[in-house]
């Protein structure tokens, strides 16, 4: 009987296995995305960059300072555990773009982020839609036509505002910064006022 029992236990276990696997199976291998070719790639033409200065239109100091944000974002596909996730510290409603990992095929959707919000660990930011007026570091004017920024798959991407400035900041340099019509992102024409009056409905962390 004791062995019947035992027998019974483990079927049940290999049974669960099969059914569903163990959680860290489903964890993402993000070497084997899009991302992870494009950055490699990147990183491959800076370095012979590199060795011929004369031939480039960038200064020393502004390869070697790209190379950095590349090997982060390189780092970050080959450690990260989960899909990227998006925080919102800014004090207002953020608009940022995502999808379901498994649903990749159908293109990002605009989503709209509460403050104090982070998007769920289920669900991939791709990154941030930048409103009309929308201050960053180096254009505290304000922008004058709606901007994207894109991050790689793995970012833990961080948004705040300067309280001195108003200047939106994130915690890493983005991937791309992206006009209307640069890639297949919904990028309509809002103000902050628009999104602020949206209800946020990103998929978010419990």
């Amino acid at each position: 009987m004791k062995l019947l029992r035992i027998a019974l236990v483990s079927l049940v276990l290999l049974v669960n296995l099969v059914i569903a696997p163990p959680s860290w199976a489903s964890k993402p291998n993000l070497t084997q995305s899009t991302d992870y070719t494009e950055v490699t790639q990147a990183i491959d033409n800076l370095v012979k960059l590199k060795e011929t200065p004369a031939d480039s239109q960038y200064t020393p100091e502004q390869i070697e300072r790209k190379l950095g944000d590349l090997k982060l974002q390189k780092y970050i596909l080959e450690t990260a555990r989960n899909w990227a996730q998006c925080r919102n510290e800014t004090g207002k409603t953020l608009a940022v773009y995502g999808h379901k990992p498994k649903k990749i095929a159908q293109g990002n959707t605009l989503y709209f982020l509460g403050n104090g919000q982070v998007t769920d660990d289920d669900w991939d930011c791709d990154g941030v839609y930048l409103p009309v007026g929308t201050k960053l570091p180096g254009d505290i004017e304000g922008l004058t036509e709606p901007l994207a920024i894109k991050v790689v798959d793995g970012t833990q991407l961080v948004a705040t505002t300067n309280p001195e400035t108003g200047v939106v900041e994130f915690n890493v340099t983005p991937a791309n910064v992206l006009k209307a019509g640069a890639i297949d992102w919904l990028m309509p024409n809002l103000t902050q006022a628009d999104i602020d009056a949206k209800v946020p409905d990103a998929p978010i962390e419990d």
